[in-house]
This record gives structure tokens, C-alpha cells and sequence, in this order.
């Protein structure tokens, strides 16, 4: 029995000692699902899953059990609806990453499916269903394709109605339940990141401007109700707050000024957003922001005249998550029941997943696959701040490797805040590692008793209106799984920190954004552990252009650099961008009838010749955002002067590359390359 158990423990520590890493393969194989809709019975759910390698519309009983797929395609589908009348299902999808979305109807069990637009070189934006699901609403750019109009379409016919016509960017914020009135949100031409309400009169084309206001301001997630209109706002504030826009007599049609009362239901410190009202606007579902996390809130409400201020005492219930992560897609059942929502983490691949309001219940529905990999394997970030050259703080996610890991660019062992340089046999993993338990402040002096230093991935993210957020990304997991840890920050620019925070980098202020990255790298050093010589910077679409500036600015900082569908030419880009968004987007990069000569002067591909670092360069052909031509420009140039450049163009992308079976060719490559510069 002796020699049994010997034997035993032998084989474990056999099985144990070598043991292999988990792949890359595996990693982009893990699943999401989000996006859900309920049937008008409320017993079953819609959603979107990447579970076949592409987004798809899958169904699934509410109460849980085998997921059935209601959609075959190449292509990721980019919503889903399940019409109020149950006569169907209607869904978005655009060929080859091209963003021009068309729209289709199938019936609840996918065995029929029609489509409702059929012009590929026309963006269609989805903005809802009628009540009655008779009707959907949309914008689109079919009479130019510079400028978008507003539509509805009778499903039964398919005939469609020009509802609003206009020389700009705008899109359907709202439209009350009998189709009389709908809210038309028109994109400001002079400043970034602000917008202007306007209530239509279908019947009457008469016009009325909601919202007027100087300072840039933010006007979204608008909702009727019986007597105004919700909505969030940062108007007169830093943060988007819950706004109740009332009409003082709410029996005629009396839009203007003088008859309504604007009042802040909610405005904490932190951005609302993600507002969802039941069927009956008796429920409201919300999100904040809270640095990062998602905190998820129901309420109930009654209007009848009064502001909703008066009854913010009556049901306002937080619902307790699975673990600090971020929500999005709240939909109520019809009933209004159940609240359904998407919830990932750093930790927790996303999921669907369903509340019932009177047992206060929290369930689970979908379970999508981790390919083999454990959870308890996945690593949870620290919230940093670092100090940049005006002396602002700026905000950043920590991710380091598990205590005890083996990869190819070093092994360590973590004794508190001490870090040896040892060599290990896989062993298990920190307590600490995959709790959910998110991340805590880090401490300004962590880091400087390490005895080794780690490889930093320093990640950029796009918008420049974007935030990095703690939610699941299999390719930050995977890195980590080689010992590399990731710096996620939002530099100044990113949403989430206030108003004046995002204005921080307009036009000639674009570049300081770049100085933070170089702080970002000065407090890594300092600070977070890592080795100089061993730190990359990557970044997509914009973060692609900050890649590109970061290692034309500070050509010294960096071990290798990947830039994904990123900008470095600013003429060309505003030149080739598509027609509808080039005057959005010069309101916040600068106009070149204007500001050519500052274009000129901070695009990365006039500083070619200071670029030192090893480069990988990602692009999709059908990338309507940023042209192909950016990447075309940069390889070129570097291959001319024989620099290190790598370089992946895919005939079958956008912007970004998200179908699976190219995500398994690309980054392979992309790990070996790192590699290469960074062991």
C-alpha cells in the first residue's frame, strides 16, 4: 500500500513538473456572449456569442439550458432585436468589417431569414423597434454619403419613410410609442464630444431645439416619457448625470423653453449611463462608472407631473454583481420582471446574465467556453495613478504575472514585495490570482524592493474618447501566462474622469497625451518593477497612432512596438477617412483647411527617421476608419530605410482584426515577436 502511494505521488508530480502552459490558441478560443433581447413572453433570450469564431445570434431558454444558434455567417453580426409582436427577429450585419450595416428579419427560430436593406455601400445604424414591432428606426447614408437621414420602415412592406433630412451626422436618440415624435441628436461641428437635441413632429416636420448650451456638452441615452423626457447629460458638469427634461403641461405639444423644467435625478461623481426603462415606464435600470467598474442600479419611478426628484427615496436598488467587472446591454422583459444584462470582469469572460426584481435573484444563463483554460489562472489588475509632466495624475490598470510562473522571458518568485530571480517547475498559483476580487490603490512605493525586473507591455487604447476599462481580454491573459505584465492607462483624453479631463489632448494639445505614455514608462522603472530595456508599447486605431508618436517622440523608451489599424499620417487620414466622419473627427484632431501645417507637424510618418524600435503592423483592407493606406505608408517608408517592420494586411477585415481563424494566424506572430525583442 506504501508502494502504491509512492507510486502515486511520483505520477502527480510527474504529471505536474510537466505540465504544458496553456496556448495562445487557447486563450483567443475563449468565448463572450452579450447583447441580449427578450422574447415578448419573457421565456426565452436573444443574444450575440463569438462562440462559432464569429459574432452570431444564439437563443436560449431565460431559465438557463442548451443554447440553440439562429445565425450561420462569415460575418459578426452587430445586434439583435426580437420584435415586441413576436413576428420575428432583426439583426445587423455589415461584409467584411466595412461597417455598412444592413438589416434583416428571421423568424424566432431561424429557419427563414429575409433582408430588409440591400445596398452594400450604404451605412444603415439601427435605433429600434416600434412598440407595436411593426416599425424599425434608423439612420442612414443612402442619399449622401456624407450626411445621414432619418427613417423608419413598415417590416410588412418594407417601405421606408424619410422621416428627418439633414446635411450632418446625426442619429434617432429616441421615439415615442405612437410613432408621432421622434428625438434627433445632431454631432456639434465646432467643438469634440458635444451634441445638440431636437424634437420632431413626424406628421409636420416642425422642429424643436431642446438643449442649448455653450460649453461643449454631451446629450445621450434619451427615453419619452409621459411627460418629457430622460436622459443623461454632463451640461453644466464634469460627469454625465440623470436628467428628467419635463414638460410643465404635458397635454398639448408644447416643446419650447418656457414649458419645461430640466431637473438631475441622479448625478454622482461618476458617469451614468447604459439607462434601460421597462415597457410600462414604471422601472429604470442604469449604470455608473465608478472608476472603471460598473455599478448597476434599478429603480422605480412615477412621473404624473411631478420631477422625478421627488421620488429618487422609492426603489433604488443596487444589485450585487458577480464581481467588480462591467455591465452593458440592460434590456427588461416585457412584463418588466427581469432585468438582462452582459457582465464580464478581468477575471470572467462575459456572459448573460438575468435578475428577477421581486426575488432579487441573480442567475447566470449563458456559460461560455474557457477552452480548457482554469479561471483561477486569470489575473486580476491593480488601479495605479502616476504622476505625468504637468503633475497630474493619471489613472492605469496593473497587470503583473502570478507569483510563481515559468515562461520564456524569465522566471520570479514574489516574496511580498521582493521579487528572486529563481528557476520553477509549474506550480500552483497565487491565492490572490483570479478571486474577483478586482483591484485594490496601489501603493506609490510597491515595486521599488524588486530584486528583478519584469517585461511591461505598455497597451494604448483607441477613441481618443475611450476608457480602459477592467473587463476580460484573453490577450492580456495570455501575455501575462508568459510573464509579461500590462499597463492599461488612460491618458488624458479618456472618458470616465470628468469633462475637462477629455479635453485635455484637443488639437494642439494632442501630443501631451504622448508625454504621459513617457511617464507612464519613467514610473515603471521607478516604481512598477520593470525592466528598462524590456518594455513594448501597442495600441489600436488611435492607441495606433500614440504607438506610432511614442516611438518617434521617445525613440529610446522602447524593446518593440505593435500598432494595430493606427493613424500616422494626419493629412491622409482626414483625407481618405470616410466622408461622414472626417468633419466629426477634425473637430477633435484639427481641420485641415485650418490646421494643416500642425497635422503635419505631429504625424509619425514626418519622423520616420527617428524610429529605432522593432514594429509590427496590423490592418484590415475594408477599414472605413482609418484607410489601409496608414499602414501601407508607414511599412514602406521603414522598409526603404531597412528597419525592422513586420507587417499583416487582411483582405477580409475592418478596423481591427476579429474574425477567429485570422486571430489565430496573427497573433501567434505577434507573441513571437515580442519575444524575439523583449527576452
Amino acid at each position: 500500500m506504501k508502494k502504491l502511494f509512492v507510486f502515486a505521488a511520483i505520477f502527480l508530480f510527474a504529471a505536474v513538473s510537466f505540465a504544458q502552459p496553456y496556448t495562445i490558441q487557447q486563450y483567443l478560443s475563449i468565448k463572450s456572449a452579450g447583447s441580449p433581447d427578450f422574447s415578448p413572453d419573457g421565456k426565452r433570450i436573444v443574444y450575440l456569442t463569438n462562440a462559432t469564431g464569429t459574432s452570431q445570434v444564439w437563443a436560449v431558454d431565460a431559465a438557463g439550458g442548451k443554447p440553440e444558434q439562429l445565425t450561420y455567417f462569415d460575418d459578426n453580426v452587430s445586434f439583435v432585436r426580437w420584435l415586441p409582436d413576436n413576428s420575428g427577429i432583426i439583426f445587423g450585419m455589415a461584409r467584411g468589417g466595412n461597417e455598412n450595416t444592413q438589416f434583416y428579419w428571421m423568424t424566432p427560430g431561424g429557419d427563414a431569414i429575409e433582408k430588409l436593406t440591400d445596398e452594400p455601400s450604404v451605412r444603415h445604424n439601427f435605433a429600434g423597434v416600434s412598440k407595436d414591432g411593426k416599425r424599425i428606426y434608423y439612420t442612414s447614408n443612402k442619399r449622401n454619403r456624407n450626411f445621414f437621414d432619418a427613417y423608419s420602415m413598415d417590416l410588412k412592406s418594407k417601405m421606408e419613410t424619410l422621416l428627418y433630412k439633414f446635411d450632418g451626422n446625426i442619429s434617432i436618440a429616441a421615439f415615442n410609442d405612437s410613432g408621432s415624435k421622434i428625438v434627433i441628436s445632431r454631432s456639434g461641428i465646432e467643438k469634440s464630444l458635444d451634441n445638440d437635441l431636437f424634437v420632431v413632429d413626424v406628421k409636420t416636420g416642425k422642429e424643436t431645439h431642446l438643449t442649448p448650451h455653450e460649453d461643449a456638452s454631451e446629450f445621450g441615452n434619451v427615453e419619452f416619457l409621459a411627460d418629457g423626457l430622460l436622459m443623461t447629460s454632463n451640461d453644466k458638469s464634469e460627469f454625465e448625470a440623470l436628467v428628467h427634461m419635463r414638460q410643465k403641461n404635458a397635454a398639448g405639444n408644447d416643446w419650447s423653453a418656457a414649458n419645461l423644467a430640466t431637473s438631475v435625478v441622479y448625478g454622482p461623481n461618476w458617469d451614468v449611463g447604459g439607462v434601460t426603462l421597462s415597457d410600462d415606464s414604471r422601472k429604470l435600470a442604469y449604470t455608473v462608472n465608478n472608476d472603471g467598474f460598473s455599478e448597476l442600479y434599478i429603480r422605480s419611478i412615477e412621473t404624473g407631473g411631478k420631477p422625478l426628484t421627488s421620488t429618487i427615496a422609492k426603489a433604488h436598488d443596487q444589485i450585487k454583481l458577480p464581481a467588480q467587472g462591467i455591465v452593458g446591454g440592460t434590456t427588461f422583459s416585457k412584463d418588466g420582471s427581469k432585468l438582462a444584462f452582459s457582465f464580464s470582469s478581468a477575471t470572467q469572460n462575459g456572459d448573460v446574465w438575468l435578475f428577477d426584481i421581486k426575488t432579487k435573484k441573480l442567475s447566470q444563463v449563458t456559460q461560455s467556453d474557457r477552452a480548457g483554460i482554469d479561471a483561477k489562472t486569470f489575473v486580476a489588475p491593480e488601479l495605479i495613478k502616476f504622476r505625468t509632466f504637468d503633475g497630474r495624475e493619471i489613472p492605469a490598470w496593473y497587470y503583473r504575472p502570478s507569483d510563481r510562473v515559468k515562461t520564456s522571458v524569465g522566471s520570479y518568485e514574489r516574496k511580498g514585495n521582493q521579487v528572486e530571480d529563481k528557476e520553477l517547475e509549474v506550480d500552483s498559483l497565487s491565492a490572490k490570482v483570479g478571486t474577483g476580487a478586482g483591484p485594490r490603490d496601489f501603493d506609490a512605493n510597491y515595486g521599488e524592493p524588486y530584486r528583478r525586473s519584469l517585461p511591461v507591455i505598455v497597451s494604448i487604447h483607441g477613441g481618443p474618447e475611450g476608457q480602459s476599462r477592467p473587463g476580460f481580454n484573453p490577450l492580456f491573459q495570455y501575455y501575462l501566462s508568459r510573464g509579461y505584465a500590462v499597463l492599461d492607462p488612460n491618458v488624458r483624453g479618456s472618458t470616465g474622469y470628468g469633462k475637462t479631463y477629455t479635453h485635455l489632448d484637443d488639437v494642439e494639445k494632442r501630443e501631451d497625451s504622448v508625454k504621459d505614455i513617457a511617464a507612464a514608462h519613467e514610473w515603471l522603472t521607478t516604481k512598477g518593477g520593470a525592466d528598462a530595456k524590456r518594455i513594448a508599447v501597442m495600441g489600436g486605431s488611435y492607441g495606433g497612432y500614440m504607438t506610432m508618436a511614442s516611438i518617434t517622440l521617445y525613440p529610446d523608451l522602447w524593446a518593440a512596438a505593435v500598432n494595430t489599424v493606427g493613424i500616422v499620417n494626419w493629412e491622409t487620414f482626414l483625407q481618405n477617412t470616410s466622408g461622414y466622419r472626417r468633419r466629426q473627427r477634425e473637430v477633435e484632431y484639427g481641420r485641415l483647411d485650418r490646421d494643416i501645417d500642425f497635422l503635419r507637424r505631429i504625424s509619425p510618418i514626418r519622423k520616420i527617421d527617428r524610429i529605432k524600435t522593432p514594429l509590427f503592423v496590423i490592418h484590415g483592407k475594408n477599414d472605413p476608419r482609418v484607410p489601409y493606406t496608414e499602414a501601407e505608408q508607414v511599412v514602406d517608408a521603414l522598409k526603404k530605410r531597412n528597419a525592422i517592420v513586420e507587417y499583416k494586411l487582411y483582405d477580409d477585415e475592418g478596423h481591427g482584426i476579429s474574425k477567429l481563424k485570422n486571430r489565430l494566424e496573427l497573433y501567434p506572430l505577434v507573441a513571437d515577436f515580442l519575444d524575439k525583442y523583449m527576452k
